[in-house]
């Protein structure tokens, strides 16, 4: 042999695809790995919930969330990044969606560059996807790590429940969760989990224009978690907003 690289031509009906031994392995990030770069913690005084890296403009990060995980605490409230920093985080008051279960925080890092999330279409019954967020730790000196699980969904109604929760899936959430993302096989954010299956108590499902759902589609609501759509956030998030980043994807601990 002549040391030169190895060269395989696989053939495909008229095509050939020609692999070069010395070409770079390109990888493609998992879901579960882009949920580990994306996904934060947000904290009061005590850990509140999850939060979503939804955008970047210069150092200042945006981080999507519900407004129950922040009505769970006082300000200043705090955000940790995936790699474990702790950044202070201000409410942006020009920033309101309504009735929606939905809230953002920003915080600047001068030195730090993560991944942000990419939004996907607005998913379909029988869809794949997955749910993550850092569950709520009881236990002393437990480390609190990063839930992920698989599911589908498996209910997609005509108009929102209070609060704006459109998307019912299968996946198992838990208190924590509440602001962590929904994400597809893409690894594209289509939600934010908000709302467990099984709830303590079984009040009726009101959906957001005052009218109740009647009991068959009740008692199918309550068997799944909930999330609104990712969507919403994009058409009420002011344009100014918008901006075009390079998403890095940080080695997840």
């Amino acid at each position: 042999m002549n040391g030169s690289p190895l060269t395989l031509v696989v053939c495909l009906g008229s095509i050939s695809l020609i692999l070069s031994a010395s070409a770079p392995v390109v990888s493609i990030p998992t879901p579960n790995y882009i949920a580990r770069s994306i996904t934060v913690k947000v904290l009061s005084q005590d850990f509140l919930g999850s939060g979503i890296l939804l955008r970047r403009r210069g150092a200042t990060y945006t981080v999507l969330t519900n407004a129950h995980v922040l009505q769970a605490g006082d300000p200043p409230y705090r955000v940790q990044a995936p790699d474990g920093r702790i950044y202070r985080a201000n409410l942006p008051q020009r920033l309101n969606f309504g009735k929606n279960d939905l809230a953002v925080l920003q915080f600047k890092s001068a030195g730090s560059i993560y991944a942000i999330a990419s939004p996907g279409a607005f998913p379909a019954s029988g869809d794949e996807v997955f749910a993550a967020g850092y569950p709520a730790v009881e236990e002393r000196g437990k480390k609190q790590s990063l839930a992920f699980t698989t599911g589908k969904v498996s209910l997609v109604l005509a108009k929102p429940l209070e609060g704006g929760y459109q998307l019912g899936y299968t996946n198992n959430i838990k208190n924590g969760m509440s602001g962590g993302p929904l994400l597809n096989v893409r690894g594209q954010v289509v939600g934010i989990n908000g709302m467990q299956a099984y709830p303590l108590w079984d009040q009726p499902s009101v959906f957001a224009d005052g009218s109740k759902a009647d009991e068959r589609l009740h008692q199918m609501i309550i068997r799944l978690s909930w999330a609104v759509p990712i969507t919403k956030v994009i058409q009420m998030m002011p344009k100014a907003e918008n901006t075009t980043v390079t998403t890095v994807f940080n080695q997840a601990d």
